[in-house]
């Protein structure tokens, strides 16, 4: 999982499946940063964690960086 740090990912929890870039992932608990701000869940409640698609590398950018698809 720690080589998806920085990346668009997915993450399915608690019957919802979240997208933004991984930021942090904790013995506790998940951070993401989407567009709509940071959302944090619950280690125990994430079912998968995977690389979205065209998940590029966005270590470093905002949202609204001018990252395709997110402006």
């Amino acid at each position: 999982m720690i080589e998806l740090i920085g990346k668009k990912v997915e993450v399915e929890a608690n019957g919802i499946t979240y997208t933004g870039k991984l930021v942090e992932i904790s013995e506790s608990e998940v951070h993401l940063e989407t567009e709509l701000g940071w959302v944090t869940l619950l280690t125990e409640h994430v079912v998968n964690i995977r690389e979205a698609e065209g998940g590029e590398d966005l270590e470093g950018k905002a949202w609204g960086d001018g990252v395709e698809g997110l402006e």
